[in-house]
């Protein structure tokens, strides 16, 4: 068996980086990619370092991306062995980031690998995007390497982002798209009293119940062939003093939307805000988008990734759009064609963190065979 893209990951694994400390992660993906004639472009911004590497000039363009960076262990001792040493254990490899995702950069950088061996002079081009800001805040990350990019013109025809997307076996399943997150700090506002006297106070919470109602059973869309409805849930109510004698002034609801590509942003404010104007509300509304949804519906890269899976698992891969957000919201501004494609993502963000062995050597070859299908 060969153990290229497992030595890989292993060396990967090894690196303590703590989002958004890249540790040296992208030195090692950077000296591999050199070597077989990718010209390597570093892009640090604030304290995260990231990277833009391309071999060829010609359309198509195939890119991949990922993010060296991960979440905390959690605490150390409830691991089965340390999270930053690399450990094999009942077929299983372990350490914080084996699924999310250095197993799925080892797999990009062995599969381009393989694929230049055998077409050193193939057709259209290979890109990687690589970050360390993919885990935390993600302002100095992708996003920026995506904003510098679209300022000089650049274009990708495909993206394949490494994140863990298998439920049950490696190839089961392929996102091809995200829900977007929106979300909103409304503040309704009354009249502060005493429970006694109520006739000289205003119960924020009293006023803004029926448009809470209302709000949570509008029909925001119907979703479509890819997305399920949009729903609009509330994460959080705050109201009151602490006092059971006092009316509060003012309540504070948080609440986000996942929303689908059936919906846009203006309009779910547009229509939130009718809804707490129909209800006479006085109130103030903070909206932070965190994601746009992306879609990319069957076609070229579907049908490439597909296929491969197909080719090595035997497998018929289902198309997903579920779970939260990912680097493919940035990317679809600069790709027409994002999907994401890793190992299995039982474990990810867990204690004891893992991947298979059986499914690292398949990866790479789903990864290999992809650029085969698209490049000529």
């Amino acid at each position: 068996m060969n153990n290229n893209t497992l030595d890989l990951a292993k060396a990967l694994i090894a690196r303590r980086s703590l989002t958004p400390d890249d540790a040296g992660c992208q030195e090692i993906l950077i000296e591999r990619l050199e070597k077989i004639g990718f010209k390597i472009e570093k892009m640090r911004f604030g304290n995260v370092d990231n990277f833009w590497a391309r071999r060829g000039s010609a359309a198509p363009l195939v890119c991949f991306a990922g993010h060296t960076d991960v979440v905390p262990s959690g605490p150390v001792e409830n691991w089965h062995s340390d999270p930053f040493v690399p450990t094999i254990r009942d077929g299983m490899l372990f350490g914080r980031g084996a699924a999310d995702m250095k197993t799925s950069l080892a797999a990009f950088i062995t599969a381009i690998e393989a694929f230049v061996a055998e077409h050193p002079a193939h057709g259209g081009s290979i890109a990687l995007l690589i970050t360390s800001d993919e885990e935390g805040v993600a302002v100095d990350g992708t996003v920026k390497v995506v904003e510098a990019l679209q300022a000089r013109g650049e274009k990708m025809d495909y993206c394949i982002v490494g994140e863990p997307t298998c439920v049950t076996k490696l190839g089961d399943t392929l996102k091809n798209g995200r829900r977007g997150s929106l979300s909103g700090k409304l503040t309704v506002k009354g009249v502060q009293g005493h429970i006694a006297y109520p006739h000289l106070a205003k119960n924020p919470i009293h006023l803004a119940a029926p448009a809470i109602a209302e709000l949570a059973t509008t029909q925001w869309d119907t979703g479509n062939e890819y997305f399920p409805p949009t729903t609009w849930q509330i994460s959080n109510i705050h109201g009151g003093t602490g006092a059971s004698n006092v009316i509060p002034g003012t309540v504070e609801i948080l609440f986000n939307f996942r929303f689908s590509t059936a919906s846009t942003v203006d309009g779910l404010k547009a229509k939130v805000h009718a809804i707490l104007d129909k209800h006479c509300l006085e109130y103030d509304l903070l909206w932070e988008l965190s994601g746009k949804p992306f879609l990319t519906p069957k076609g070229d890269l579907v049908d490439a990734i597909a296929s491969a899976i197909r080719q090595v698992t035997g497998l018929e891969t289902e198309l997903s759009t579920s779970g939260g957000t990912s680097d493919g919201r940035f990317i679809a501004d600069l790709c027409p064609q994002v999907v994401e494609l890793g190992p299995n993502n039982a474990t990810i963000h867990k204690l004891n963190e893992c991947v298979a062995l059986a499914d690292i050597e398949p990866l790479k070859e789903i990864y290999r065979l992809t650029l085969v299908n698209l490049l000529p």
